[in-house]
């Protein structure tokens, strides 16, 4: 079984419909694919009735945008949490809200250097979408800035820019203790990829640990070998679950689906330990 558990669509920085990323699943030969879109569950109804289409099981998700305290990005998997809970909605929304400010922010910054508007970004993000920055970087390649999302975020987009704005988000062990109260699975995602940003040490681990943290995607193309052995120590000493992805998002970044998977008794785990909403299935 071939299960692919990190998957983005347009709904945030994807550039394939929730549909459609259904299909490539197929395409590429998946069984499972988890659909997290960034801060945002809005996808889930048409990729739950394209996997009835396409024959592939979706594993309803989210990836929760957190900051610790010293300015450090950490991405938090949610998998099988209830869309609808009070607390994680409310947090969500607060962060999604704080994107578009900070999107804004940011544009003004760039058009004093660059030919962009907040028109030109608008233009790349689907209604609804979670914005963030991937969409300004798409807007600086149809204005012939860069040639690509890659190219954006290793030069002006990067976090050490002049022109990059932080948002909020929550601290990352509140985030796991909200996606628990809704009925969710905590995944830390790609957390050793330094290439990134700055990485987290060992006292965040532990917090997220102690808040009921689930599990580590460890198979992640951005995270170095080195950084994967500690991983993997963390997750036996930890009894914590072991992931892989392959963090898809269609033509935006070069991820294949299905280039690192996780393991079925994983997925049986996770469903498992998660109550707010089920695994979709085509059969």
């Amino acid at each position: 079984m071939r299960i692919d558990l990190h998957a983005h669509s347009n709904v945030s920085d994807g550039t394939e419909n929730p549909a459609d990323v259904m299909a490539s699943a197929a395409r590429a030969g998946l069984d499972v694919i988890a659909l997290t879109d960034h801060d945002s569950t809005a996808g889930w109804d048409a990729a739950s009735a394209a996997a009835v289409e396409h024959g592939v099981a979706l594993v309803p998700g989210m990836e929760v945008s957190c900051r610790t305290e010293e300015g450090i990005s950490v991405h938090l998997l949610s998998y099988l949490h209830d869309p609808k809970h009070p607390g994680l909605l409310e947090e969500i929304t607060k962060a999604k809200d704080a994107r578009h400010t900070r999107a804004e922010r940011m544009v003004t910054l760039l058009a004093e250097d660059y030919p962009l508007t907040w028109d030109d970004v608008i233009h790349h993000v689907a209604p609804g979408a979670t914005l963030g920055r991937p969409h300004i970087a798409d807007a600086l390649v149809a204005a012939g800035v860069v040639e690509d999302r890659s190219e954006a975020f290793a030069s002006i987009l990067t976090s050490r820019s002049r022109y990059f704005i932080q948002h909020y988000a929550p601290a990352p062990a509140i985030a796991v203790e909200l996606v628990r109260a809704a009925g969710g699975v905590p995944v830390f995602a790609h957390p050793v990829a330094s290439s990134r940003g700055r990485i987290v040490g060992e006292r965040v681990y532990q917090e997220m640990i102690d808040a009921g943290l689930a599990g580590l995607e460890i198979n992640h193309r951005d995270n170095p070998e080195e950084g994967r052995r500690f991983l993997r120590r963390l997750a036996g000493k930890h009894d914590l679950l072991v992931t892989g992805s392959s963090d898809y998002h269609g033509t935006g970044k070069p991820n294949l689906l299905g280039e690192n998977l996780t393991e079925p008794d994983v997925l049986a785990r996770i469903e498992e330990l998660g109550s707010g909403t089920s695994v979709i299935r085509p059969f």
